[in-house]
């Protein structure tokens, strides 16, 4: 196997949900570093959108291996500090919180190009950063509402949700292949670029085959349910044993060989009513009586040899677990192991296979698992520090600087009577500050980070 194609690469990702951590395992598929800053005891709020992996969410182990967990409060400024300290080394930065929210942190895409030049900006929202929706809630659901897609989807009696998260999914895809791009141009270029994918206008693209149907057609396709708006043969039929096939005849010759070899009605192909797709659908209802009338008489087994015989698409409907058991899927050697939280768990490999190049299958990190380790490697190590005066031991994040004269840092604190406000990435959000007086007060502490540049 050669090396990982994007291996050397760090991509720092502001993230939750789905459409960026999506994006950005699909990057750290290929090797990149992802380092995912999740809010202090809560994290992504994806982990807990269920249970049902061993404790963890379905959703977060999907959309979250091999990634680094750093959690920090990035209300606090010494926090906000540590994450400019990473943006200096990386390459792509990733956000998708609600627009303005990174303004207000001042990492806004402006002040980010300005400080560094050389970094892909990637910014993620609901309908983007301008226009009337641009504040409105973004919920896979309304994105799916809101683009019409509902109103196609489902039975003509229920408009039905995609039971995936697609405006996510969508969105993902391109933030994935923006980025791929923008890295290509750099190479060329030297500099960096701002980048922006809203899920009302990735979904939007996925809308392409309606919008042109209802806008030059005069009216929308209509909600069909397992069958096809505007293909005809195309759907779900029973055999006599009331097993289910799904068929889908595509053109003139496949039509012709349906007739001929799985209805063995070969005068059907010149039936005036059925001559073209659009006849087709116009009359549907007769039509599909007809390969009704003939499937009954018919085991699906039956009925599925002859659709192979005559080369016409067939499958069946396979429920969750048949799927996970799909021959297909072994035969491909498409599934791994891969390691989390809970113990090792079966995944699939991502679909993009490249010659010479295994996918990177790392672990589903823990909350805030990586804190330590990437404090430790921006230049700041734990240590720990003994009180005076009989008090607890207390941990603190100081410095490497401030270790190798921790009294006289701690008689200046002392002198001054100062309020420290320090915080702890892997803390928890109320742990912002300590006071140490020199009277009788207890002095109290929890984990802490000071930035190097203020210990002398």
């Amino acid at each position: 196997m050669t090396a990982h194609p994007l291996q050397g690469i760090t991509v720092v990702a502001l993230e939750q949900a789905i459409a960026a951590p999506l994006a950005t395992r699909h990057l750290a598929d290929l090797g990149a570093r992802v380092i995912k800053i999740e809010r202090p005891e809560v994290g992504d709020f994806a982990r807990a959108y269920d249970t049902t992996v061993r404790g963890m969410s379905s959703h977060f182990v999907w959309a979250n291996r091999s990634k680094e967990s750093l959690t920090l409060d990035l209300q606090q400024e010494q926090a906000r500090n540590v994450l400019h300290r990473l943006l200096v080394k990386a390459d792509v930065f990733i956000q998708n919180f609600a627009p303005g929210a990174c303004d207000r942190l001042g990492l806004g895409t402006a002040e980010l190009r300005r400080r560094y030049p050389r970094l892909i900006i990637c910014n993620l929202s609901g309908y983007g950063a301008t226009g009337p929706y641009r504040d409105q809630k973004a919920y896979d659901l309304l994105i799916q509402s809101e683009a019409a897609l509902l109103s196609i989807t489902g039975t003509a009696e229920t408009p039905s949700k995609v039971a995936i998260s697609i405006a996510d999914i969508a969105a993902a895809m391109y933030a994935y292949s923006g980025i791929l791009t923008a890295l290509l141009v750099r190479k060329e270029t030297g500099q960096g670029t701002a980048l922006e994918i809203s899920l009302f206008e990735a979904l939007a693209e996925w809308m392409g085959y309606p919008a042109y149907y209802t806008a030059y057609g005069g009216s929308a396709p209509e909600r069909a349910g397992g069958k096809h708006a505007s293909i005809a043969p195309y759907g779900p039929f029973a055999g006599g044993d009331g097993k289910v096939i799904y068929l889908g005849v595509q053109n003139e010759r496949e039509w012709n060989n349906f007739c001929k070899q799985v209805l063995r009605r070969p005068e059907l192909a010149t039936d005036p009513r059925f001559t073209s797709n659009s006849k087709r659908v116009e009359n549907r209802a007769e039509l599909e009586e007809l390969i009704t009338g003939i499937f009954c008489q018919l085991s699906s087994e039956a009925v599925s040899r002859r659709l192979e015989e005559a080369r016409i698409a067939h499958a069946r409907m396979n429920s969750v677990e048949e799927f996970l058991e799909h021959p297909q899927l072994t035969a491909r050697n498409r599934w791994r192991h891969i390691d989390s939280p809970v113990g090792e768990l079966r995944s699939l490999i991502p679909p993009l296979t490249m010659e010479n190049v295994e996918p990177v299958m790392g672990a589903v990190p823990a909350l805030g698992q990586h804190t330590e380790a990437i404090l430790k490697e921006l230049g700041f190590e734990k240590q720990k520090r003994i009180t005076t005066k009989g008090t607890k031991k207390s941990e603190h994040l100081q410095p490497q600087r401030a270790q190798r004269n921790t009294e006289e840092v701690q008689r200046k604190i002392r002198k001054s009577k100062a309020k420290q406000k320090l915080y702890h990435g892997a803390g928890g959000r109320g742990e912002k500050q300590i006071q140490i007086t020199t009277k009788g007060t207890k002095k109290s502490g929890k984990q802490h980070l000071q930035p190097q540049r203020r210990a002398k």
